[in-house]
């Protein structure tokens, strides 16, 4: 045997060992010890993503997985802890803001087209020249039309910062060519109270709609400009209000109550038990009060209204609120972009949670909860509310419910009397938001010889408006149904009317309208007749049940849509 042959075993040995070493190695690094770290602790995601990078088949961009993670993960959690992109966060907070820098335009986007709605008084674009019903396709000489136009991507081009100027490229009736108005960007006031004025002789009513920066300051003043006209009661209108700052529910509350008294209360885990409470140098201590509350009512909204009724301060009126009770913090990333994490819990003074049932990773069930409310009569039947905790008493003793929102102490359902699966169709399609619209551009020059609310109704009502309708709905696929026209005729026009109002004068106006044959308006002027509006004579439920039993059967709905602004 030759000394090669002699150590050729002895090669295959070592051979045999590098590899197992180098195999196991690679195992060790890449399979189930790599797993082990991964399982090991808080950097699994992290050492996930590592891996992915590193050792996945394609090129991977790990930022953009990041991106389509984050509102996975944050939606397990609950409905209200979410993920903000950093080109979504400016839109985001606009509407909480005192203002933000555009173009002064509020759109809709009509058959892959925008078109200018509503041009914003003394703002950037009235002083270009841009007129409400003017298209808009062109922005900074780029094409701005087809299917992927959207509400968002519009705001994104419009808005930009102060004094930087943007090229419009708009269509106007009339015009036979492409007309060029250059638009300098300014400051775009955004008002949190839009509707101050008298319901009567005594009584102010004033709409909030959301909770921003300067809602307090807006409301003194809509206070201030009540009280030279010698109001002596006050609704406060919430339909329709998603909520906002907390501290400016806190404020408005604190206008009305008593000191010491108990605002809210905020509860969480990791969160101790912070409540905030009246200092009593608030104006309107004694004022008899009412606040107006739906469906649609929701978080810092909730918050009023549960402060009021629990402190026996004044009388909730309407349907349940929406019940979102869960605090938030804001948290932002280094890129620009933020989380809203849940950290605590609403409590009203008298101890309930605002927040309704929720199940982690059931987006769809929550979400839907309104139409199921909807669907077993909550909306038209203070029977069929569903409490799902247990019962509170307030100051005086009163029975109030927990589990999800607040119950009014007087209950305005929705009236089906004339109610048809046409009507249902019309409303729930869009189609008589785009009828209104195209019959407002298409009549500008008749409409515009009315500037207050009765005479534009009164010459609207004179254009058999919801015939024309009923046409222009058959061309677009609702089949005409002439029996259940009929019989909705009264909620149509009422409906086709307060749209085109909205399209033409002012949203103050527009709500003028709205209020002029709403039931829960009614049922808070029976009740400060009556006396029995809080406090000048703290009522009994018995006392607020006589009151609503002597109303009548009433429709009430709020065609309140969210406004596109730039």
């Amino acid at each position: 045997m030759t000394k090669q042959n002699r150590f050729s075993p002895l090669w295959l040995a070592l051979a045999a060992v590098v590899g197992i070493f180098i195999g196991t190695f690679y195992a060790n690094h890449f399979g189930g010890t790599r797993l082990s770290i991964i399982n090991s602790g808080t950097n699994k995601l992290n050492n996930l993503l590592h891996i992915v990078d590193d050792q996945y088949v394609d090129t991977v961009d790990v930022n953009d997985l990041v991106e389509k993670a984050m509102p996975t993960i944050l939606s397990e959690l609950d409905p209200h802890s979410v993920y903000i992109s950093a080109k979504d966060k400016q839109m985001a907070e606009d509407d909480l803001r005192g203002s933000f820098s555009g173009v002064g335009i509020e759109f809709t986007i009509r058959k892959d087209t925008l078109r200018v709605q509503r041009v914003i008084k003394n703002g950037p674009s009235e002083r270009a020249g841009v007129l409400e019903g003017d298209k808009i396709v062109e922005v900074d000489d780029s094409a701005f039309v087809g299917k992927d136009l959207t509400n968002e991507e519009a705001m994104h081009r419009l808005k930009g910062p102060k004094d930087t100027k943007v090229k419009l490229g708009i269509v106007r009736r009339g015009d036979k060519e492409l007309r060029h108005i250059t638009v300098t960007r300014g400051e775009i006031p955004m008002h949190s109270v839009n509707a101050v004025y008298m319901l009567d002789d005594a009584t102010g009513y004033i709409r909030i709609k959301n909770f921003g920066e300067n809602t307090y300051p807006e409301l003194l003043i809509g206070l201030a400009q009540l009280a030279q006209e010698d109001f002596s009661s006050l609704i406060i209108d919430l339909r329709g209000n998603t909520g906002g700052y907390l501290g400016s529910a806190v404020q408005i509350a604190n206008e009305f109550l008593p000191k010491n008294q108990l605002i809210v209360y905020t509860e969480g885990r990791r969160s101790q038990r912070q409540e905030y409470r009246s200092d009593g140098r608030g104006s309107y201590q004694q004022l008899p009060l009412v606040v107006l509350i739906d469906e649609g009512s929701a978080s810092a909204s909730e918050i009023l209204a549960g402060a009021i009724q629990d402190n026996d301060r004044g009388t909730i009126i309407g349907r349940r609120s929406f019940g979102k009770g869960l605090v938030q913090q804001p948290i932002e990333f280094n890129d620009g972009s933020m989380m809203r994490l849940t950290i605590a819990r609403y409590y009203s003074p008298s101890g309930r949670c605002i927040q309704k049932p929720y199940t982690s990773g059931q987006d769809k069930d929550y979400e839907e909860d309104l139409l199921l409310r909807y669907q077993h009569g909550e909306f038209f039947s203070q029977d069929s509310i569903k409490h799902t905790g247990p019962e509170y008493k307030t100051s005086n003793g009163r029975t109030v419910y927990g589990g999800g929102g607040i119950t009014p102490d007087i209950f305005v359902g929705e009236d089906t009397t004339n109610y048809t699966s046409y009507y249902k169709e019309a409303t729930m399609s869009g189609l008589i938001f785009q009828f209104a619209y195209e019959y407002t551009d298409n009549n500008r020059s008749a409409l515009a010889a009315y500037d207050e609310v009765k005479p534009l109704e009164q010459y609207l009502k004179k254009q058999n408006i919801v015939d024309k309708f009923a046409t222009y709905a058959d061309k677009q696929g609702l089949k005409r149904r002439n029996l259940m026209i009929q019989k909705s005729h009264k909620l149509l026009e009422s409906f086709l009317i307060g749209r085109i109002i909205y399209n033409v004068l002012e949203e103050q106006q527009w709500i003028e309208y709205l209020n002029s044959d709403d039931p829960a308006i009614r049922e808070a002027l029976r009740l400060f007749k009556a006396g029995a509006a809080f406090p000048q004579a703290p009522a009994t439920d018995e006392a607020l049940k006589k009151v609503a039993d002597n109303r009548g059967s009433y429709h009430t709905t709020h065609y309140m849509p969210r406004k596109l602004i730039s």
